[in-house]
């Protein structure tokens, strides 16, 4: 999976199809990523359940979005793009933009 942590993703499909976000989580065994503001689930807690909200009552929080239907836009040419392996001078494996050819991370 090319998609990192921090990293600001376009979602292809679905019901936030267009939208772009900051990558909060990685699901590795799920294949599933948590994006910031987008596919937003209400939770409904007992009274009592939690030590954080001991009254209860309704949160929302950031769902998942399958892997496949997000793709990471490039830092420099802000476009959605695929991402590359190249490898540095010092032998570091880098990602990078298969558009503008820029290595990031």
């Amino acid at each position: 999976m090319d998609v990192h942590k921090n990293d600001t993703v376009k979602v292809l499909s679905g019901r936030e199809k267009g939208k772009s976000g900051k990558v909060l989580e990685v699901l590795h065994e799920k294949n599933r990523v948590r994006i910031e503001k987008l596919m937003t689930v209400k939770r409904h807690l007992k009274k009592g359940r939690s030590q954080v909200n001991p009254d209860g009552g309704i949160i929302e929080r950031a769902g998942t979005i399958h892997a496949s239907s997000v793709m990471v836009v490039c830092p420099k040419c802000g476009k959605p793009t695929r991402v590359a392996h190249a490898t540095r001078e010092d032998g570091r494996r880098v990602r990078a933009c298969k558009k503008c050819k820029e290595q990031f991370e």
